[in-house]
């Protein structure tokens, strides 16, 4: 009986038992050739990519730090004119009683068109003269 947890030979093991054994040599050779080759550029192409990558981030991280600073300094600046902008805005106030008087003729407005419809809604409804037939039927069915 064979173990089924025996794992998958490597390329480099595929190569050393090719050109040990005279049989298999041929295609384990040229497997463990295009094995180590194939991990090769697999290798080379990640250490390629994170060479860029971390390139990227190098200027990506640049640019953040230059716009945050950039901002900063606006934020000061906003900072140090705010007491000033307080004092222009409260000067610039007027105490009047305007926005009060016309909030409370849009509220005796809608007071009053509400009061007009419900009267004008209520005549136009007819008074029932006669008793409305039953909805159900009252004889009993056989």
């Amino acid at each position: 009986m064979t173990s089924s947890t025996e794992s998958r030979p490597t390329p480099a093991q595929r190569l050393t038992r090719g050109l040990a054994h005279t049989a298999a040599g041929p295609v384990d050779i040229t497997r463990g050739a295009l094995g180590l080759s194939a991990n090769a550029v697999a290798a080379t192409a990640s250490s390629v990519r994170q060479r860029y990558r971390s390139g990227q981030l190098r200027k990506e991280l640049a640019a953040a730090q230059e716009a945050l600073t950039r901002e900063l300094s606006t934020a000061g600046e906003v900072l140090a004119e705010l007491p000033e902008t307080f004092r222009e805005a409260r000067a610039n106030r007027r105490n009047s009683k305007r926005p009060w008087i016309i909030a409370g003729a849009v509220a005796g407005t809608l007071v009053l068109g509400g009061a007009a419809f419900a009267f004008v809604r209520r005549t136009k409804q007819p008074e029932p003269s006669s008793a409305l037939p039953p909805s159900v039927q009252i004889d009993p069915r056989p």
